[in-house]
């Protein structure tokens, strides 16, 4: 077998870093105890492995060789810089502990990724930085791909994420998962970041590709650790609804990558492991009586995933959910789905009312998809040339290169108005 080329270890290395390299940080993190300095071990580590891998081979545990790399490359740094000086610190315990890569492999529940989320999502820092830090450091996303996630500027991002870290590491915040004791109050932003973390693989905020399976997978095996960490109700019904929204993601593109609805995706391409395993989590979760909104949504899901055709669903059932999920959580975007559940089971004239309530009220101006809903209603209802000019502002917001083309398809298929 001919041995790897320059150009193949590259593209070894760069497949690494996509669906390793936040895992390797969260590891540096704890080893190095900075946000800044594993940063900047794990980018020293790669560059190592562009240096080593094409002449030395790729390791049998690339991940470790990499954290090994980083942390003894963060050591060398700090003895050139002689930041390592304080009576409290020996350098050269830290430097020979865990000197084999694989220690450094914590595979417990508690995992280091699991203690970077508690760390971020820590009570003392402010609520919008803890979910904009989490999406940054555990996730891997961009400023500017979390402000078009929060419809704000990347500046604002950039200076919650710096006030987030000084105050984690000026309160010396441990990075660790909470206590029992701590956990349940710590809970709900938990799972908060992970679900923000499944819905940008579910569907990216920017960029050519709807999925980023590695963001999505990342996010259920976090939510499978929060379960058996923690198994509450709301942690289920968390697992329940990433479970059977993925469980549509092989029908959800065509093969060029194109969107397709729901309504017109392929039931056989869903993956039925999941439909079973998130529907019995979710019944689980309803059957104690002490679910929230992530419960009330995997119902949704479950009401999708258990019919055979968009007209045998129980559009009425759906209807009382996000009853129950708007007095839970009242916001605009429930509502939004609601007028769409309430299009499909008394009519597009009545969804489309409500749709134009929301709008009316100001809200979700800058949100493609509530004038993408609003033109598909117009198109239903043969009002041509009001679809026309809300799937041209939907145009104008939609960052995804597939709902893009979606939403240009839709509209050349309008007749002349």
């Amino acid at each position: 077998m001919a041995s790897p080329t320059p150009t193949s270890i590259n593209q070894i290395i760069d497949g690494i870093y996509r669906t390793e390299s936040r895992r390797i940080l969260a590891t540096l993190i704890r080893l190095l105890g900075d946000f800044e300095a594993a940063e900047e071990a794990m980018h020293d580590a790669f560059n190592a492995a562009l240096e080593k891998w094409p002449s030395e081979g790729v390791p049998k545990n690339p991940r470790a060789w990499l954290v090994s790399a980083g942390k003894f490359r963060a050591i060398d740094a700090l003895r050139r810089h002689a930041r390592f000086d304080s009576p409290n610190h020996d350098l050269d315990h830290f430097a020979a502990e865990s000197t084999d890569p694989a220690d450094a492999m914590d595979e417990s529940v508690a995992d280091d990724q699991l203690r970077l989320i508690f760390t971020c999502c820590h009570p003392a820092l402010a609520p919008d930085a803890r979910i904009a830090l989490t999406l940054r450091e555990v996730c891997g996303l961009t400023t500017e791909e979390i402000a078009r996630a929060y419809l704000t500027s990347p500046s604002t991002i950039a200076q919650r994420i710096v006030r987030a870290k000084s105050k984690i590491r000026d309160s010396k915040i441990p990075y660790e998962v909470p206590s029992t004791a701590d956990l349940a109050q710590r809970l709900d932003t938990a799972l908060h970041a992970v679900y923000l973390v499944f819905n940008e693989g579910y569907s990216a905020s920017s960029g050519d590709s709807l999925t980023r399976s590695d963001l999505s997978g990342e996010a259920l095996r976090l939510g499978r650790l929060l379960l058996e960490l923690l198994p509450e109700p709301e942690v289920a019904g968390l697992l329940s609804l990433m479970l059977l929204q993925d469980s549509r993601r092989r029908a959800r593109t065509g093969p060029g990558g194109d969107l397709i609805l729901l309504e017109n995706q392929d039931r056989a391409l869903w993956d039925n492991e999941k439909i079973a395993e998130g529907i019995a989590l979710a019944e689980r979760a309803l059957a104690s009586r002490e679910f929230g909104t992530y419960t009330i949504q995997a119902a949704i899901a479950a009401e999708h995933s258990g019919a055979g055709t968009t007209s045998e669903t129980n559009w009425g059932r759906i209807v009382a959910l996000y009853d129950t999920l708007l007095r839970l959580e009242p916001s605009p975007v429930v509502e939004l789905n609601r007028a769409v559940a309430i299009a499909m089971r008394d009519g597009p004239e009545a969804g489309l009312e409500l749709v134009d309530a929301i709008i009316g009220r100001g809200e979700l101006s800058e949100y493609h998809l509530i004038h993408s809903a609003r033109a598909e209603l117009c198109r239903r209802l043969g009002k041509t040339a009001e679809a026309r000019v809300s799937y041209v502002r939907a145009l104008d917001l939609a960052r995804l290169a597939p709902e893009r083309r979606f939403l240009e398809h839709r509209m050349s298929e309008l007749p002349p108005s």
